[in-house]
């Protein structure tokens, strides 16, 4: 034993032990099991996107948290070898909550459907959003509720024949964007799940984005919903149109693009007529939830002297004597 770690151990401090090198991550250490969706469904290209993104990002393993709440799309944390959890229906938003303010160090992925987060879970993202918490929400939309073999869905057309509209569906559907923008997530994004490429991009930029970030990710649900998405599908005679935005360049050309900063050219975006067009509709840098919480627990510790929780426990039993 050196004279210095001799020193450290007298003193009583125990000496720093480096860590090893980590492993790489790599898609078999963050599979979990094999997917269970029908063949052809959307979501195992969703979660073939996720797996390469977090191969690409390299992120702690143990930082990983996936969760997800009642549907087809939200068996995501089955599939994917981290902490995370499936919650209640409609409920995933609050609890994704609790664990990006309980922890802001973790990078919390959420994950969904039409159902699960326009329909039952529609009021907890829209206070998810106004709140501006930290995370990223993937809701795969596939116009329909397939979990339960073909009612209609908060985003099924008018006209869809269903199990709950045997005659054609004469509601509203809701729209995404609109909803997403009115309610203030300050990053919302569309995909499809055929351009897997695309879907990589928008997941990585939701991830950089500091706040509540949405994607919106069409999803054919191949049993109750065949061919929907078709018309956004370059394979099947679609047209995938991707939203040119500004690049401040001061040319003619950047007078048509998209600012995506720009709330109004969102709502104008959100308004075309289906398919519409996919990419960034509107990202904004209002602060997060997570940084206005520490600022006012980092005070209130100041005003105390930062004592510990214990200290500040035992002073208000203290009183109570």
């Amino acid at each position: 034993m050196s004279e210095a770690t001799t020193s450290t151990v007298e003193a009583g401090v125990s000496p720093a032990i480096a860590e090893p090198p980590r492993e790489k991550l790599t898609k078999k250490t963050i599979t979990a099991d094999h997917p269970t969706w029908c063949p052809g469904c959307g979501d195992f290209a969703v979660l073939a996107a996720f797996y390469k993104v977090l191969e690409k990002r390299q992120l702690d393993h143990e930082k990983i948290v996936t969760l997800a709440g009642i549907g087809c799309s939200s068996r995501f944390p089955y599939f994917v070898n981290g902490h995370g959890a499936h919650y209640i229906h409609g409920r995933a938003v609050p609890l994704a909550s609790g664990i990006s303010l309980a922890r802001p160090d973790l990078h919390v992925f959420l994950f969904g459907g039409d159902g699960d987060g326009f329909s039952i879970g529609g009021n907890h993202l829209n206070h998810g959003a106004r709140k501006n918490i930290n995370m990223v929400y993937f809701i795969m939309d596939n116009f329909v509720y397939g979990l339960t073999k073909k009612q209609t869905s908060p985003t099924s057309p008018i006209g869809f024949k269903s199990k709950t509209d045997p005659i054609g569906a004469i509601d509203q559907p809701v729209n995404p964007m609109k909803q997403l923008i009115s309610a203030g997530a300050t990053f919302i994004a569309r995909t499809h799940a055929t351009q897997v490429k695309h879907m990589m991009e928008m997941i990585e930029r939701a991830f950089d984005h500091q706040g509540f970030s949405v994607i919106e990710c069409l999803s054919e649900c191949v049993e109750f919903f065949p061919d929907v998405f078709d018309p956004a599908d370059p394979k099947k005679g679609g047209s995938f149109e991707v939203i040119q935005e500004k690049k401040w360049d001061n040319t003619t050309e950047d007078e048509l693009r998209h600012d995506v900063t720009d709330e109004l050219a969102a709502y104008k975006l959100a308004q075309l007529p289906f398919p519409g067009v996919f990419g960034v509709f509107y990202q904004s840098d209002r602060p997060t939830k997570n940084a206005l919480e520490k600022k006012w627990i980092d005070n209130s510790r100041e005003k105390v002297g930062n004592a510990s929780d214990l200290e500040l426990l035992q002073k208000t039993f203290d009183r109570m004597k």
